[in-house]
């Protein structure tokens, strides 16, 4: 029997590589897609290729003696990241992939040097779709990936790699939040 209908919704297709943004902990969140983001929300810039956000839960089955297949499968961790690559090099970019430092000014240059162990920053990170319908915050992380900067010749750029892992946030709620369109959502 056939379903009626069409195959499917092409107003819930996402498309393009967003906007990221940042903030420290605590900041006020967006709370829906028209208003602009609070104030302490900052653009992150350039990427090379976007970014990916993944999340990953573990479980482990649980099995009984008087059966060949696991009753049910309970989880047992889950962790998530968010990675991109700065494709602007700045004093700005190279804090970010630090989780913190030192940014001085001085005539016609600033002057970066990374924080002491076990004094880096926890973030907030935000995405925000190219068509607006679709708005991702992410409520604690810290950068845990390597910092590569690697040079080539000819139009090869210079980027910041950054790899934010996830936590649990302090105040208690859940480690991110969407806000997306009801164009994107079925019919009910």
């Amino acid at each position: 029997m056939a379903v009626a209908g069409a195959r499917g919704n092409p107003r819930a297709l996402s498309l393009g590589p967003g906007h990221l943004l940042m903030a420290p902990i605590g900041s006020e969140e967006p709370v829906d897609l028209s208003s602009p983001w609070p104030a302490a929300w900052g653009r992150i810039g350039y990427t090379e290729e976007g970014s990916t956000f993944n999340m990953e839960t573990s479980f482990e089955d649980v099995p009984v003696a008087e059966e060949l297949e696991p009753l049910d499968s309970a989880p047992t961790g889950r962790t998530g990241s968010v990675s991109f690559a700065s494709a602007e090099v700045t004093t700005q970019s190279l804090r970010r992939a630090m989780n913190g430092g030192t940014i001085t000014t001085g005539a016609g240059f600033k002057t970066f040097e990374p924080p002491e162990l076990g004094e880096e920053l926890y973030v907030m990170i935000g995405f925000e779709s190219e068509d607006g319908k679709e708005r991702h915050v992410w409520r604690k992380g810290k950068q845990t990936g390597s910092v590569e900067m690697a040079r080539r010749k000819g139009a090869a750029k210079t980027t910041i790699s950054n790899t934010f892992t996830l936590y649990k946030p302090d105040d208690g709620k859940k480690f991110f939040k969407s806000i997306i369109s009801d164009e994107r959502e079925p019919a009910a």
